[in-house]
This record gives C-alpha cells, sequence and structure tokens, in this order.
C-alpha cells in the first residue's frame, strides 16, 4: 500500500505492535506523519469500550443518561458545522478519471496524496492516536473483510466498538496473511502544549474523505460525524467495498435485511434499498400489523451478497450495530426500535430533558416543557427551533434489537428470496410493482428517485435520482456497477425476485394515501404471496402490480379512491418521468449497458400500446 510520509522519533504503543511487518510499517508512518502524543492499540471487548466512555465523559463529549432511565447511555453534541456526511467533500481517486464516473467527487490519486500529506501532517498533535483493528461480518465468515482505522476520535473509537467487531484477533489474522483495508481518520485539530479542547474537535472548512480503491485505502480529515469518520460503514462497507465485490464477484450494497414467516411457518429473505431517512430503520424492526406475521431483523443498513453453490444470491449483514435517525422513530413508527434503545446507546444530537433523558420531534405527541437542544441551549415549545437536529442519530448493537433473527450473524448468511427498491416519492410511482425480468428490475434500481432528506447535503425536498441508494457509496463507475449487477442474471440460477414500493405516494390535496409503518407489512404479504405464486397480479407498462382484492386492506382505512390513486400511472407524467431517466442515462455516455436503454424503451413502448 502507499504511505503518505515518513518521520523519526514516535511515541511508544500501549502494548507491542502486531507482529505483521505491513501493519506495523503503516502504524508507524502514520504516526510519523500525524504526531500524536500517544499511540494506543485497541483490542475491543466490554471493558475496552467501557474504558473509552470513561474518557468521553470526563473530556465533556460524552454526557451520562440518567442510569434508572437509560443505563449505560450517553449523548454527544456535535459542533455545529459537523452534523451529516459531507458527499462533496467525499473522493474517489482510482488513477483514471472514468473509473469513478459522473456521480463521483474524482481526484487524481497522487494530487490527493500531496493535498493529504499536507492536512496530515501535525494533525494529531497533543492528541492520542487510537489503533482499531475490525471485522466487517463475523470473524471466521468467507465474507467478512477486515479493516483496521487509526483515529484521534475517542468518540469514533468507542462508535467503532459498536458498528464493528473490534477484536485483537483481527490482528492475528493479518499477520497470518489476511488482506485488510487501512483506513486513517482525524479530526484535523492538533492542540498546542497546555491547550484546552473542546468538546466536540473537528475541522468543518477542511473536511476531506478519501477513497483509493486501487490501494484499498481510506483517508478521512476534518469531520468527527459517523458517516464521515466510522470508516468501517459507508467508507469500506460500501465504497472500498463495492469496488472488491466487483472484482471478485460479490455485491456491496447500501440495504436492510429482514426474515419474514407468514402464518404457514414460510420463511423468506428480503434486502431493500433506500436512501438514507426513507425507512429503513423502520422496515427492518417492522411488528406486522396483520395477524400471524412475523418480521426478523438481520440488518438495517449494509447488505453484503455472493453468489451461492446452489445459484441462489446470499446475503450476510457485515456491521455489528444500528445507526439510526432519531426523528420520526417512536412507539408508533417503530416500537421495535425504541424497545431496543433501553441500555447501552449513543445518541448524537438529540434532546436532554430535564430528568436526564432523551427526546427528538416525536418523539411524544408533545413535547416536554422544557428541554435542553442538541446545541446545549435551553429550549421551550415556543423557541421556534427544533429540540434534536434532523439528522440527530442513536447507535447501539445488534445484540439490543428486540426482533433480532438468530441467523443474523450466520458465518454463511441467508439465501435472498426478494429485493425490494424504494425511495420518498409523492407522485408517479406506485405503492408496488414487480419486475418483469432480472434486467428490469436492475433498471428500477437504476432510476431510483427519492427527494432530499437530512441525512446528506443538499435541499431537503428537492428531488434527486439514487440508483440502488448508492449515489454517495458506489465506489467506482456507476454504469460498470449496473452491468455488474447485470451480469448477475448469468451467474445464478435461481435469482431473487425484484419489486419496488414507494410508502410516500400522496394525493393531489397533500395527504399520505398509504398508511406505512407497520401496515407495510400488507405490502410484504403480497410480495411474498408473489413469491410462491399466490398471487397472480395485473400487468402494467411498469411491472406487475397487485391484481384487484390481492392486497390485504381489512381493517384499514384505506379509501378505493385513495387505492386507485395509490396506483395511478399517468401516461403524460410517465413519459416526462422516462424522458427523466433517459437523461440521467445520457449522463454515463458510451459505458451505459445497451441492456438498461433496452428496458426503457421497452417501457416507453408499453405505454404507447
Amino acid at each position: 500500500m502507499a504511505i503518505i510520509h515518513t518521520q523519526s522519533a514516535l511515541p511508544k504503543p500501549n502494548h507491542n505492535l502486531s507482529g505483521n511487518a505491513s501493519l506495523d510499517t503503516w502504524v508507524s508512518q502514520v504516526a510519523a506523519l500525524t504526531k500524536p502524543r500517544k499511540i494506543q492499540w485497541v483490542n475491543g471487548g466490554p471493558e475496552g469500550l467501557a474504558a473509552l466512555n470513561g474518557l468521553l465523559v470526563r473530556q465533556g463529549t460524552f454526557i451520562p443518561l440518567n442510569p434508572q432511565l437509560r443505563p449505560n447511555s450517553f449523548l454527544a453534541r456535535t459542533d455545529p458545522a459537523d452534523v451529516a456526511r459531507v458527499e462533496s467533500r467525499t473522493f474517489i481517486c482510482s488513477e483514471l478519471e472514468t473509473d469513478a464516473g459522473p456521480t463521483n467527487n474524482w481526484q487524481k490519486p497522487a494530487a490527493m496524496r500531496s493535498s493529504l500529506h499536507e492536512l496530515f501532517d501535525g494533525s494529531m498533535r497533543g492528541r492520542t492516536m487510537y489503533v482499531v483493528p475490525f471485522a466487517m461480518g463475523p470473524l471466521g465468515s468467507p465474507i467478512t473483510r477486515l479493516g483496521v482505522e487509526i483515529t484521534d476520535s475517542p468518540y469514533v473509537a468507542a462508535s467503532m466498538h459498536i458498528m464493528t467487531r473490534v477484536s485483537h484477533s483481527v490482528v492475528d489474522q493479518i499477520a497470518s496473511g489476511a488482506e485488510w483495508v487501512p483506513a486513517v481518520h482525524s479530526v484535523g485539530a492538533p492542540l498546542r502544549t497546555d491547550e484546552a479542547d473542546v468538546t466536540w474537535p473537528c475541522n468543518p472548512a477542511k473536511v476531506t474523505v478519501a477513497h483509493f480503491p486501487e490501494t484499498k485505502e481510506i483517508w478521512s480529515f476534518g469531520s468527527g460525524y459517523g458517516g464521515n469518520s466510522l470508516l468501517g460503514k459507508k467508507a469500506m462497507a460500501l465504497r472500498i467495498g463495492s469496488a472488491l465485490g466487483r472484482k471478485q464477484g460479490w455485491l456491496a450494497e447500501h440495504m436492510l435485511l429482514v426474515k419474514v414467516t407468514n402464518p404457514k411457518g414460510k420463511a423468506f429473505h428480503i434486502a431493500a434499498a433506500f436512501p438514507s431517512a426513507c425507512g429503513k430503520t423502520n422496515l427492518a424492526m417492522l411488528k406486522p400489523s396483520i395477524p400471524g406475521w412475523k418480521v426478523e431483523t438481520l440488518g438495517d443498513d449494509i447488505v453484503w451478497m455472493a453468489p451461492g453453490n446452489d445459484g441462489r444470491l446470499w446475503a450476510l449483514n457485515p456491521e455489528n450495530g444500528l445507526f439510526g435517525v432519531a426523528p420520526g422513530t417512536n412507539a408508533r413508527t417503530n416500537s421495535t426500535a425504541m424497545d431496543s434503545l433501553a441500555t447501552g446507546v449513543i445518541f448524537t444530537n438529540v434532546a436532554l430533558t430535564d430528568d436526564g433523558d432523551v427526546w427528538w420531534e416525536d418523539l411524544t405527541p408533545e413535547p416536554p416543557a422544557h428541554l435542553i437542544d442538541w446545541r446545549g441551549q435551553d429550549w421551550t415549545p415556543a423557541t421556534g427551533t427544533p429540540a434534536a437536529h434532523p439528522n440527530s442519530r442513536f447507535c447501539f448493537p445488534m445484540a439490543n434489537v428486540t426482533s433480532v433473527a438468530e441467523e443474523w450473524d450466520s458465518p454463511t448468511g441467508v439465501p435472498l428470496d426478494a429485493i425490494l427498491f424504494g425511495g420518498r416519492r409523492a407522485t408517479n410511482v406506485p405503492l408496488v410493482v414487480e419486475a418483469r425480468s432480472w434486467n428490469h428490475g436492475v433498471f428500477m434500481g437504476a432510476t431510483i428517485s427519492s427527494e432530499q432528506t437530512a441525512a446528506a447535503e443538499g435541499t431537503v425536498g428537492q428531488l434527486r435520482r439514487d440508483p440502488f441508494a448508492m449515489l454517495p457509496f458506489c465506489g467506482y463507475n456507476m454504469a460498470d456497477y449496473f452491468a455488474h449487477w447485470l451480469s448477475f442474471a448469468e451467474r445464478l440460477t435461481n435469482p431473487p425476485q425484484i419489486f419496488q414500493v414507494n410508502w410516500f405516494r400522496k394525493s393531489s390535496n397533500g395527504k399520505f394515501l398509504w398508511p406505512g409503518f407497520a401496515e407495510n407489512s400488507r405490502v410484504i404479504e403480497w410480495i411474498t404471496n408473489r413469491l410462491i405464486s399466490v398471487a397472480v397480479g395485473k400487468e402494467t407498462p411498469i411491472g406487475l402490480v397487485p391484481a384487484k382484492g390481492e392486497l390485504n386492506l381489512k381493517g384499514i382505512d384505506v379509501s378505493e379512491s385513495d387505492l386507485a390513486e395509490l396506483f395511478d400511472l399517468n401516461e403524460q407524467a410517465w413519459l416526462q418521468e422516462l424522458a427523466s431517466m433517459g437523461e440521467f442515462f445520457d449522463s454515463f455516455d458510451a459505458k451505459l449497458p445497451s441492456e438498461l436503454r433496452k428496458e426503457l424503451e421497452l417501457t416507453e413502448s408499453l405505454f404507447a400500446v
């Protein structure tokens, strides 16, 4: 791997190095560049996390919550300028610009390394450099990949204990020759001698998150926020992971994963791709409203998928925890998440109640009379600003999840029966539609669009096309990514069926047409009935939708007119939509796979019939 810079006079680490020459050399050279006060190798486990939590409390970064209400849980408040992923400062540094593609920010590797050298030179001065060995996936699984994150943020080191499998066993595997991903993170706020620290150090003006696909490196500077700093998550599991998957014949996807069991005891495994803050966690923890159905959680955000010897696609959640959006999560929308937040949680940018618990918008029907808001200021309902940041988060281990499936950490993963694509669309897109074929399903995934949410940069509510919900996360040219997906038509003899869903369609007067949340189990019921050919469906120009009477509406208030509007396909509006898809495809020039253009033309022709 490439090393940016070297220098002598290193601080002494807290224990012997790994015994692996490449790992030890890398750690030493990063320390020589960043010049930390101390090097601390992190071994994982409850004791290691407790020590980090205690340090964060002493530093003022963590506020302990009331142990009677929320034991072993903490609140962190970020700098107001460090609250979300910074997509405009996230780069794919492939050797060739065409390998990054039009949807990624690209910079030449040599130029980026020069910039990184300037940013990281002395960036950890006065701080502890934590060396965090971690696994994405269960240790021992053939699907699992290893990484080592260096960071000067104890918040990041603590969060990595929750979100990944931090263990010295990773170091042992690396010493035995296992492939690994080197990742370096700094908040970019060196301390002078005797200089007082702040509770949330960062350098928002110089945030840079750089990925080097050819050398499998990640370098992140300036932000302490999760998506930019927990480098096992979006950076490794998706951006570097997707590039590895293309080379090695698997898929790294921004998806949830659930096990669904019908009243007859038949189980189905379903993955679903939604943009951030569009209901992934709610669906991952769905409590069905219809009797006899059961949904168990396998993962809420990332899925790695590989062909099995049986011709099926097998899926695994590589994460060890959940990093969910708090606002909108409550007992009505996601009672499982609320039950799972009972203990051992890191909350970020939510409000603090007077009795030492947390609160965010829509958590309760009425807000408390007084809170301390996410900025640390007194707040009342008359304040006029949100008490919690719209992208405030909770972070807790998968073991907390009350609906977790027994197979969630199986080293083999689970066989996939269906893949769902969805976004937040007020118009045009029906409640549910089934793809005609694998290629048509890839076309669905490639053309998904969603209204912008607070989870990333951009104007909230603005429509943007977000293929496979991977727009910010694909580590290479998305035209090649589409081709990689299409190639699985030949790799699989029994592929999962593909569907598109939209819980967010609105009527002409702005009212949601579908109740959503627990009632989404009715859509899942129809999908699984299609998988076993119980439901027949009805053909439309964009795919198969439920035939009359197939969607279970018993016990819910969805009128015939609302149902008709949920599935209305306005020809003129759809022709405009298809034209927009064509313009999006044009951005990939000659690299766009011809199969997708054919699916677009077929759909246009079916509207003309």
